[in-house]
Order: C-alpha cells, then structure tokens, then sequence
C-alpha cells in the first residue's frame, strides 16, 4: 500500500495532536519524518514513528517543555532538550547555529538530553536552505564493536554535511556504520534478512539474521577507517556537549528508557570567507568536472530521485505498519482513515 506525503503529514498530526502533542512540535516531527521516507530512509520514516508514540506513553519523550540554552556565547552554544522530541530540539539548534553563523562565519551548538531526531541531513538541508554549509553528527545507543572487540560499546553514530549549490542537491548523510540499527529494526519489522558482511551476533559470528544482529553487533563501515570515524564522532557529541558515550548512551532505541546521546549541530557560512554567489559556482564547476568523468552520481542525487519519485507514486506502508498505525489511532478514539493511493 502506498499513501500520499500529504496523507503521512496528515497521520502523524493527528496522532500527536491527540496525544496532546503541540500543534507545532507535531508538525515539525511531521516533516522530518516525510523527509525520512522521501529521500529513501524508510528506517527513520513512519515506520519509526510507532517507537515515537511509545515514548510518549512512557513519559521518556516530553510532549511540551523549555528548551533551555546553559552556556553561550557569540559562535557557540549548549542546550538542553528536557527530553522533549529530538526533531523539535534538533530543529531549535540548527535555528540557533545558522544566527550565529550569521553574525560571526561560524555557529556550533551543542544538544544534550534529547531524542531520537530522524534523519540528520533534515538539519543540514536548513542550513544549506539558507545559503550555509550544514554539518551534523550524533551518537546512538551502542550497536558497533570497536575493530577487534565483539562487545558493542560505540553507536552507529551518523554525520550529515550538506553543501549550498545554485544546481544540484549536494548531501551526505550516513551512519559510521556497515548499516544504521534502524535499518535492522525495520529489517526485523519486515521478517527480511539483511545483507552479508553488515553484522555478527552475540557470539562474533556473521550473520543476516536481524534480530540476531541486534542482539550482537553491526560491523563499521569500512573496518579501522569507519570506527575511527564512529569513535570520535562518540566524543564530539558526547562528552563535548555534555551527553552520555559508550555504555552510558540509552534511549535511542528502546523508548522506554530516557534518551541520553548527544548532538552536534554546525552552521558555516561561505560569504563570511568570500562571495557566496563565487563559492557556489566553484561547487557547480567542481560537480560538472565529477559528473564529465563517466556516469557519476555525486552525494545528494540518489535522495533528489527519491524525492521525486515518491512525490509522484507515494511512499509505501507495508502490513505490520498499517496495522500499527490503526491500533495506535483506535487506542485513541481517532478516526484514522488510511486510504493508500
């Protein structure tokens, strides 16, 4: 079945808005999400938004609170997100990290006791929408041995980096890791296996067994290159900004226990180091020159075709989800009516 990006806006209101979810916070979790399944990151689409409900039932995602900034200053800031929903205060520190690029070429800002935010490159497309270089990174509860242990003690931890250009969509957005949890969760949703080389399990073994996967440990991307990245990707966006590491990160997954990651969040803005308009047209050059050596495709144009395509056909519930959906709505007296395209 698949559903308009309009009617999954319309679900996820609605379902937030009666669970008391400010109208506000509801959309923007909204929007995130139809990011998500637009450019192709179905496992941090609707179907994560069932894990979303439960924390609210369990009081580890706050429906309305202050975001509080503690320490600031002209380029840099720490805020702490009182559990509300990560999208909410992912968005606020972007929001805050592009002013301060704005006055000073650089914002950086720093999040603390937040939630599960969606799709990373969702924040760094606002900083690109705003003539600014956008850069994000995160930690996750663990699910990655470090290179020789079998034991996971790093998350997945994603890096998002998107990049102004006046002709084409230029973003990367990735996890440190041979694939991001969400992807076996939705793989163990699905009863699919997933692909070789990505995961062991409990005892250091291959396998595509998601659900053995998740009990083990997913694999770095491109072994001592990818946990490199992932371990210090773990320090800037624990200790830096005041936020659990290793062990110590919880809620990222299971939503009955409060979310302890951190974020980083980076504004940059080019016309503080020259002309803007010069700086993109160098970007454009340097594409064509990638793009004149064969059939390349460049960070940014997998997720444009998605977009495109799924605006056109809709994006696909499959069955376990629809009746998640449904149950969640009955629960709450709402008429929820799915009608799939």
């Amino acid at each position: 079945m698949r559903i308009s990006a309009e009617d999954e806006v319309k679900i996820i209101k609605e379902i937030l808005m009666a669970m008391e979810v400010p109208e506000e916070s509801a959309a923007i979790v909204a929007d995130v999400t139809l990011d998500a399944d637009l450019k192709g990151f179905s496992s941090h689409g609707i179907g994560r938004f069932p894990q979303y409900v439960e924390g609210l039932r369990y009081g580890t995602i706050k429906r309305d609170d202050e975001i509080a900034v503690e320490r600031e200053t002209e380029s840099t800031a720490i805020i702490n997100g009182n559990h509300l929903f990560g999208h909410v205060v992912a968005y606020r520190a972007m929001e805050i990290a592009i002013e301060k690029a704005g006055s000073t070429g650089v914002g950086l800002v720093g999040v603390h006791d937040s939630n599960h935010f969606g799709v990373a490159g969702y924040y760094s497309d606002m900083a690109v929408m705003n003539d600014m270089i956008g850069v994000v990174i995160a930690n996750t509860e663990p699910a990655v041995a470090p290179v020789g242990g079998k034991t996971p003690i790093l998350g997945t931890n994603p890096v998002a980096i998107g990049i102004p250009s006046d002709k084409h969509y230029v973003s990367v957005d990735m996890a440190t890791s041979a694939s991001a949890r969400g992807k076996l969760l939705e793989a163990a949703r699905k009863g699919e296996s997933i692909p070789e080389n990505v995961a062991l399990d409990a005892d250091g073994k291959p396998t595509t067994d998601p659900e053995m996967a998740l009990k083990g440990s997913i694999l770095p991307f491109g072994g001592h290159k990818g946990y490199a990245l992932s371990f210090m990707i773990e320090i800037l966006a624990g200790p830096l900004v005041g936020a659990a590491f290793g062990a110590g990160v919880k809620g990222t997954a299971n939503p009955r226990e409060m979310c302890t990651k951190g974020d980083l969040m980076m504004a940059i803005d080019p016309s503080k180091m020259g002309d803007v308009d010069e700086f993109k047209s160098s970007v454009d050059a340097f594409i064509e020159e990638v793009k004149s050596s064969g059939d390349v495709l460049i960070p940014g144009d997998i997720e444009a075709m998605n977009i495109k395509r799924r605006r056109e056909e809709g994006i696909e519930i499959y069955e376990k989800l629809l009746e998640s959906l449904t149950s969640i709505a009955k629960d709450l007296n709402l008429d929820l009516e799915i009608k799939g395209l």
